[in-house]
């Protein structure tokens, strides 16, 4: 998500500037409140990682009958999808037409057997960020585990070399540096859930903050 102030304060900052901002809607594609931007913006709190395809992983734990271990090439032959799509921000810029190449998620749940109850995801990332997810809502044929922007290796400062990609949500919940998975049977604030954001993040219901 250059680097942010507090995270506190950036939710405080954002309250007020939607509390005085009149949302008058958009276009059949822009969700209310947002601004069309020809830029793709680098947003981030913290520092950004390094990590190389060779030393990634992607792991599986929590309610699952088998915890899972892939490395890269491992989890690239589970399947690939390319797609265009729009995106959008918190921060209340959207992007039109980005187009993505990644595993979907529907591939990765086929080798899985979650266990009764397993209705939430926690997507943890290298460098510590969490996000939440319900599983539903991770179930849609547009949700990627994306590794390529625009025919290209996903840059590092956009959440390279792997990132979730869950279109229709806040791109928070698109957790860059994904590194893994945990099931879990009750809704579990992630990072900037925890300072107040939103626990699902629908742009076209505004759901910015809880």
């Amino acid at each position: 998500m250059g680097n942010f102030w507090d995270p506190l304060q950036r939710v405080t900052r954002l309250k007020r500037a939607d509390a005085g901002r009149e949302h008058t809607g958009g276009t059949d594609r822009l969700p209310p409140g947002q601004v069309l931007t020809l830029k793709f913006p680098v947003l981030t709190f913290g520092e950004t990682p390094s990590i190389t395809p060779e030393s990634w992983r992607f792991q599986v734990w929590g309610l699952v009958e088998e915890p899972k271990d892939w490395s890269w090439n491992e989890f690239l032959a589970l399947g690939k999808q390319t797609q265009t799509c729009d995106i959008h921000c918190v921060t209340r810029w959207s992007k039109f037409d980005t187009t993505w190449t990644g595993v979907p998620f529907k591939a990765v749940i086929e080798q899985l057997r979650p266990k009764p109850g397993a209705d939430f995801v926690l997507f943890h990332s290298y460098g510590g960020y969490t996000t939440n997810v319900p599983l539903a809502q991770l179930l849609r044929d547009d949700v990627l585990f994306a590794y390529e922007y625009d025919s290209q290796p996903l840059p590092r400062e956009h959440g390279g070399p792997m990132r979730g990609l869950l279109p229709h949500l806040y791109l928070w919940k698109s957790a860059k540096w994904v590194r893994g998975m945990e099931f879990m049977s009750q809704d579990r604030p992630g990072f900037w859930e925890m300072y107040g954001y939103h626990m699902l993040g629908g742009p076209w219901d505004e759901q910015r903050f809880s």
